[in-house]
């Protein structure tokens, strides 16, 4: 049986979709402009509208767009002939999608949007078409030719369109001011809303939990505390509960090395003394970014006065979905 390959063909293709892209970058025009103020202005929510393929493509825009703080939700034209055209106020901005501008189950509502007031924007590859003719605004997303050899498939057309709606999500977005707080609104379940949402208090090892000794203590008793908490490390406080230093694995292997009696000398003639803590109210992202470029596997958590008061480590991290 002879052995098919298929690069050459993937190679084609993708560089058909290569040029697309590049080719509707002249249309960032004055009319990209009109299409983002309208949605800029837009009081009400962004309706995307699209039919077969340019409907997959529009679920995926109105997404983006959700997500990065333009309300939005796809309609299917199919169905808001049939009654879910009532989801459309004169408030809201309808994104109308269809390459050829003809699509004719989106051409059948267009009408009724007309009645009810709301402005359109069209997105097709025809600027002569009905739907960049009726439109408030035309954004232009028009290719040399699609990847498919037959010219029947929606290919370079849809991966054009659906950059272009990331143009416009992204060019709202920065005009909004939109955060990474304000992201992790809208994701707070896996790991973007973890990454973004998540503070120490809620996964850190508190109260008994939390690895401690007097710093008038033996190394001995900072490996029996370190061996019960299970956090590779100790704090080490004074009399007042005042954090003094820290004590770590690392710490052990290197005082092993100096043959130190661990039995009789004191924690507070070897720990690290100007240990990197952090607060209950640091988001774990910055955690573990602190972690990360100090090269270091834990933190001691501490309050206002600097007494500890928790502790993690990249495990907890891991655990929480940080990482």
């Amino acid at each position: 049986m002879t052995q098919l390959d298929f690069i050459e063909q993937g190679k084609r293709v993708l560089e058909i979709e290569r040029q697309a892209l590049l080719d509707i970058t002249q249309y960032l025009d004055e009319n990209f402009n009109k299409a983002c103020q309208l949605m800029y202005q837009c009081h009400g929510r962004i309706i995307v509208v699209g039919m077969g393929k340019s409907g997959h493509i529009g679920n995926k825009i109105a997404a983006t767009l959700a997500s990065t703080g333009t309300p939005a939700f796809f309609v299917h034209p199919g169905e808001a002939s049939h009654g879910d055209l009532g989801m459309i106020t004169r408030d809201d901005v309808v994104m109308l999608l269809s390459n050829s501008g003809e699509t004719s189950e989106v051409l059948n509502i267009i009408p009724v949007i007309k009645r009810i007031g709301a402005k359109m924007i069209a997105m097709t590859g025809n600027p002569e078409s009905s739907m960049a003719n009726w439109a408030d605004a035309h954004v232009c997303i028009k290719v040399s030719q699609e990847a498919c050899p037959l010219g029947l498939a929606p290919t370079a057309s849809t991966t054009a369109t659906l950059a272009m709606g990331d143009a416009i999500a992204v060019a709202l977005l920065e005009t909004r001011g939109f955060t990474a707080d304000d992201f992790a609104l809208s994701h707070p379940g896996g790991s973007l809303g973890k990454r973004l949402l998540l503070c120490l208090k809620d996964i850190m090892h508190s109260g008994p939990a939390t690895p401690m000794i007097n710093d008038k203590q033996c190394i001995k008793d900072a490996l029996i505390e370190m061996s019960a908490k299970g956090l590779g490390m100790t704090a080490i406080v004074d009399d007042t509960g005042l954090l003094t230093g820290l004590f770590t694995d690392g710490d052990l292997r290197r005082i092993l090395e100096q043959r130190i009696d661990i039995h009789s000398t004191l924690i507070s003639t070897v720990m690290t003394r100007s240990c990197t803590t952090a607060t209950a109210d640091m988001l774990a992202a910055e955690a573990l970014n602190i972690m990360e470029n100090k090269r270091i596997n834990g933190l001691i958590v501490i309050d206002d006065k600097h007494h500890p008061i928790g502790a993690l480590n990249m495990q907890d991290l891991l655990k929480a979905g940080v990482l």
